[in-house]
């Protein structure tokens, strides 16, 4: 008689178990389609993919190269060239105008990008503003369950746990406490000892399932998937002034001068000469080649 009850409870907690497992494996399969799906139908416009990147920017900057507008030298100083500084002209696109425009409001003195990135307000301001615009067109992709997000869900997942635990050890002892006699009781004793087994591996296989549903992150593996156009069109040597440029927001200011008594070049000279000589050379078209580019 014991051994009836033990495989009529332990078969049914199996079941709930492994029930439940399978429960969370079908509705983590569905979620996951429905991610796949929503991201494999949404096209990035590559201004908005390079924004997510975080750079947006330097893409802007290459197109600006490449179109004519902007010459970036060794020292990774942006100036305007005569095309640029035509009011008539200007980019099809909102980015590259917004940091065209922001060039051209530090014109004539010598500017980084870098500077105008982070320090820039107007272009910082239109630069949120198309972020914006262009954030309200993701789908809302619904997130796979982990088990982290309710605090109740997690309490009643321990709790279960430690329930089936204390069950386990309870049939196992009474299980062993008293031997089978006649072929229905080794019977239901052998049906007990599968059900035991099947749960030591119940957590293996709730591993197995999320192991199988993971989904990743497809939005951030197609938003990293390929860099800008304009930026992948530069050659070898533009790409590095771009960058050195992007990634300086303190030596080239602009019109932003900010003067600081210890800012100081390892020759004597404060970074403003240099800003100076930079226009002088632009204003006299003498072309003098600019401090440390030699």
């Amino acid at each position: 008689m014991l051994q009836l009850v033990l495989a009529l409870s332990v078969s049914v907690v199996s079941a709930a178990v492994y029930g439940s497992i399978g429960l969370g494996w079908r509705r983590r399969a569905r979620i996951r389609r429905e991610i796949l799906r929503l991201v494999a139908a949404l096209h990035l416009e590559p201004y908005h993919a390079a924004l997510l990147r975080n750079e947006a920017t330097e893409a802007a900057a290459a197109e600006l190269v490449l179109d004519g507008y902007l010459r970036i030298d060794g020292e990774g100083v942006a100036r305007l060239t005569e095309e640029g500084r035509d009011p008539g002209r200007t980019p099809s696109h909102p980015l590259p105008t917004a940091l065209l425009d922001a060039v051209r409001r530090h014109d004539p003195e010598p500017v980084s990008i870098g500077w105008i990135d982070r320090r820039d307000e107007q272009y910082m301001v239109r630069r949120s503003a198309y972020g914006s615009e262009r954030q309200a067109l993701l789908p809302d992709l619904p997130r796979v369950p982990d088990g982290e997000g309710s605090r109740l869900s997690a309490c009643c997942g321990c709790v279960g746990i430690v329930l089936v635990m204390f069950f386990w050890c309870l049939a196992g002892v009474l299980l062993l406490a008293e031997r089978p006699h006649g072929a229905q009781e080794w019977a239901c004793a052998g049906v007990a000892a599968l059900g035991l087994v099947a749960l030591v591996f119940a957590e293996r296989a709730g591993g197995a399932v999320r192991a199988r549903t993971e989904c990743g992150d497809p939005l951030g593996d197609a938003i990293r998937a390929e860099r800008h156009p304009a930026f992948a069109a530069l050659d070898e040597q533009q790409r590095c002034h771009v960058l050195l440029s992007i990634g300086d927001d303190s030596r080239w200011r602009g019109v932003d001068l900010v003067v600081d008594e210890d800012d100081e070049w390892l020759d004597d000279k404060v970074w403003w000469e240099d800003a100076y000589e930079y226009r002088a050379a632009d204003e006299d078209g003498s072309g003098a080649t600019p401090p440390g580019s030699g």
